[in-house]
């Protein structure tokens, strides 16, 4: 049985270790209110680009008449998979959640599936269990601007465009609420046309007037489009880190300071048990000198 010393011993580095936890707790909570409230004000603008590219692919009537390279719609013999994660860790099961999506994702793509990975994270879990990464980027920040995310975009649509994947998905946490937060996985490129009827627009298509040209507005517009995508799943993925990390490290407070109870009750019963041997030593001793006598 551990003595009262060492008992306090462990509750003091208990409760150092709670200030910590605290400390990140706050500064999680901070990050986490400046990356929420920049996701969610650019979620309807991502989610109306990403709108405007499915509708321009639905013209697309194969490789020859697509508008776009980019919307070039063809077999898929090589595919890749941009995978988002956190430069940290200590965010709960969330990486776990991400990294589980994207393995299974990959064995269950009936073509080979390269990687480019978004944060070390999702780089070194593959670079020991998969492998088959071509690219990777790292450190872009808490709050990185769209020109951090340029040259991710531009060497997966180079890649695209140069034959060297016939498909691309995207892969990240998307930020639910504070306490939710789900992988998710779709095909950024090329991008699938619009379904009509799933958006409710039965009797009326949308159908465009290009003014300049069509090559020439397109040029300029489609990379934008799926560069704002990757900056969007970025952000997701941002907010979604800051959001467990600030619940995992309340959570690691609360059970620090219900170790801490739990071990005081025990010091308490200790030295209540040595006090108690030692009153029953010195009653023996005084039992025994009265024989004595």
């Amino acid at each position: 049985m551990p003595t009262p010393r060492e008992i306090r011993r462990r509750i003091k580095s208990v409760k150092n270790i709670s200030q910590v936890t605290r400390a990140m707790e706050a500064v999680a909570a901070s990050k986490m209110r400046r990356a929420q409230n920049q996701v969610i004000a650019t979620r309807p603008f991502a989610q109306k680009a990403w709108e405007i590219a499915t509708f321009l692919a639905r013209q697309v009537r194969g490789e020859e008449n697509a508008p776009h390279s980019l919307l070039e719609q063809r077999k898929v013999s090589k595919a890749a998979l941009l995978l988002i994660t956190p430069d940290k860790g200590l965010t709960g099961g969330m990486v776990a959640n991400m990294l589980r999506a994207a393995q299974s994702f990959r064995r269950n793509q009936p073509v080979p599936t390269s990687l480019v990975t978004v944060g070390k994270k999702g780089r070194d879990f593959f670079a020991r269990y998969g492998g088959g990464i071509v690219a990777e980027f790292t450190r872009l920040g808490d709050n990185p601007p769209l020109s951090r995310i340029t040259p991710i975009s531009k060497l997966v649509m180079d890649a695209f465009l140069n034959h060297e994947f016939d498909a691309v998905h995207v892969g990240y946490m998307d930020f639910v609420n504070v306490t939710s937060q789900k992988p998710v996985i779709r095909q950024l490129l090329p991008v699938i046309p619009a379904d009509p009827e799933a958006l409710g627009m039965t009797k009326f298509f949308p159908s465009y007037i290009y003014e300049p040209d069509e090559e020439t507005l397109l040029e300029a517009l489609m990379p934008q489009l799926i560069e704002l995508q990757i900056y969007q799943g970025v952000l997701e993925s941002l907010a979604s880190e800051h959001s467990a990390r600030m619940v995992a490290m309340r959570n690691a407070t609360s059970n620090a300071r219900d170790l801490v109870g739990s071990l005081t009750l025990t010091m308490n019963t200790v030295r209540q048990t040595n006090v108690t041997r030692e009153m029953l030593d010195i009653t023996g001793g005084v039992e025994a000198l009265k024989k004595a006598g």
